[in-house]
């Protein structure tokens, strides 16, 4: 069933320390996004990009974190610009770092409320997020947001979220790097997490297709928050966390072909996506690519590539 696909530009790169993936929605438009969308029969409207209103600076118990206040006005923009794009069509958020979560699915869980219906997470992903500003040595938010979805305490000085997420709601696949705090914080949950042993085991495919069975029998809205470093670095070398190991181009693909097939998927987020860090677009045009799959292309219809 065709889509009308609401872009919504987040360009940005407080949530760690890094320099560059500000510079990821346009890398996505440069790419061809909006018109790999189109050419699967779906409409497209790109609202530009967000720009959060500016905040005094935020003190925070833990020294490490940094740019709080840029982050918590990034929360609340996007918070209020995916409301507004769940209403007109399918919303994808483009980043930008993996901070922009806190506002794309506080928005989405907003608008799950709102029409009576549970939301799910799919984290795609080499990392759990799990930590809370009162948890990170880093300092670095971009490694909060799943904490703050599934309603840990700590994220006093952000909006409350709303109707947080439950575990068995929330499912990860590829993830591969956990540090020991989130790792203890996680194992009371009943998040899914299918990482790398799980899916070397298994395949990528079971673990999926049990995730999206929940959905489905629950009639959920489902967003996925798919993370360039969730991919193999040989593959998509464009972000500023790389962990070895990640999926192969086939498992990805695959990934987002089931998805499409299921029918399930209600938006999207694309992050930490860094051109500064790319070669040739080579990460930005296989991201495209992914886009392209889960709006229905089919492994045959892709064209020969030159490289």
């Amino acid at each position: 069933m065709a889509k009308t696909c609401i872009l919504i530009g987040a360009p940005v790169d407080t949530g760690q320390k890094r320099a560059g993936s500000l510079m990821g929605p346009a890398a996505y438009r440069v790419a061809g996004l909006a018109e790999a969308i189109t050419a699967l029969g779906h409409g497209v409207e790109d609202m530009g990009d967000v720009t959060p209103a500016p905040r005094a600076p935020m003190p925070h118990p833990n020294p490490a974190v940094h740019h709080l206040a840029e982050t918590v006005a990034w929360t609340e923009a996007l918070t209020e610009a995916g409301i507004a794009a769940a209403l007109r069509g399918f919303p994808v958020f483009m980043g930008g770092d993996h901070s922009l979560s806190l506002g794309s699915v506080a928005g989405m869980a907003a608008h799950a409320a709102a029409v009576g219906r549970p939301l799910f997470v799919l984290w795609l992903d080499a990392h759990t997020d799990f930590h809370t500003p009162l948890t990170t040595v880093s300092g670095n938010l971009h490694g909060t947001p799943v904490a703050y979805i599934a309603g840990r305490e700590g994220f006093d000085d952000f909006p409350p979220f709303p109707h947080p997420v439950p575990g068995q709601r929330i499912g990860m696949l590829g993830i591969r790097s956990v540090d020991p705090e989130e790792g203890a914080a996680l194992l009371p949950t009943e998040i899914d997490i299918a990482d790398m042993r799980v899916l070397d085991e298994r395949g990528i495919r079971a673990p999926l297709a049990e995730f999206l069975d929940r959905v489905r029998a629950e009639n959920g809205l489902l967003h996925v928050s798919l993370d360039v470093d969730f991919l193999d670095p040989a593959i998509a070398p464009a972000v500023g966390t790389t962990v070895p190991g990640g999926a192969t181009f086939r498992e990805a693909h695959l990934v987002m072909e089931l998805l499409h097939e299921s029918g399930l998927v209600s938006s999207l987020d694309l992050v930490e996506l860094n051109p500064f860090l790319d070669d040739r677009g080579r990460t930005a045009k296989l991201m495209v690519d992914l886009v392209g799959s889960l709006m229905g292309r089919k492994v045959f219809d892709r064209p020969t590539r030159s490289y």
